[in-house]
């Protein structure tokens, strides 16, 4: 099975390859947010330092932030001793706010797939915040970012094929799927697997803002197109029906 991202270097390319999937659908951050891997506590700690209330599932595994804070990022692996981790090297990392978005946090030792996925869902977050959203209630911000969330991981585990971003979503998915396909020859059908599972997580979701939010949410970008979907959300706050 594959490996599990375990610190904030092992995880930049996987950070960087969304990245370039947003871009790919003419959604391209204009803003480099720092991104780190952190502990559990640290993530905790980030939830409560922030003054946005916004919706979060009780195990938070990924937050976007937008106050100033002091966050300890994992910046060594640890090693397995014994039975316990040993040898982890972390470091206190200051964030300024420079704009709306200080920076992703994710949850660190979690599976490629199942940490792409928390980016993907944290960086959707962060563009609706860099591109003026406000006020969205939390079925509409968490169903949306859901989606995209779901969108990446199919990219990830369907056959490039079955993942084409509709033309209303953008005007060429030449590099997404491209950097997607040449990680498929080597993803393995354990790894696929596994993708499929957390796309079934996301799908039946039982909460009101991940579960039926992604449900509304898709079916919207579905009949509609993800970017009209954007723009209705922008002027009303709402999804299409």
């Amino acid at each position: 099975m594959e490996s599990a991202i375990m610190d904030t270097g092992d995880c930049q390319p996987l950070y960087h390859a969304i990245r370039d999937y947003y871009e790919g659908m003419n959604m391209k951050l204009d803003q480099q947010i720092p991104m780190l891997l952190v502990e559990r506590q640290a993530l905790n700690e980030a939830i409560v330092g922030e003054k946005n209330g916004h919706h979060h599932m009780p195990e938070t595994r990924g937050l976007c932030l937008s106050e100033e804070q002091t966050v300890t990022s994992i910046l060594k692996r640890p090693t397995i001793g014994g039975h316990r981790l040993i040898g982890m090297r972390t470091q206190p990392q200051k964030l300024t706010r420079k704009s709306e978005v200080t920076a992703i946090l994710v949850l660190y030792g979690l599976p490629r797939l199942l940490t792409g996925a928390i980016l993907a869902h944290e960086l959707m977050h962060g563009w609706l915040r860099l591109k003026g959203y406000r006020h969205l209630s939390p079925e509409v911000e968490e169903g949306i970012c859901q989606v995209l969330s779901y969108m990446w991981l199919e990219s990830e585990v369907m056959p490039v094929f079955k993942h084409m971003p509709s033309s209303s979503t953008a005007s060429s998915s030449t590099s997404s799927s491209s950097s997607s396909s040449s990680k498929k020859g080597g993803r393995s059908p354990v790894e696929n697997k596994l993708g499929e599972f957390f796309m079934h997580q996301i799908a039946h979701d039982t909460s009101p803002a991940y579960g039926a939010g992604f449900r509304t949410a898709n079916a919207a970008v579905s009949k509609y197109g993800l970017r009209p979907t954007l723009d209705h959300i922008r002027w009303t706050g709402c999804f299409p029906v």
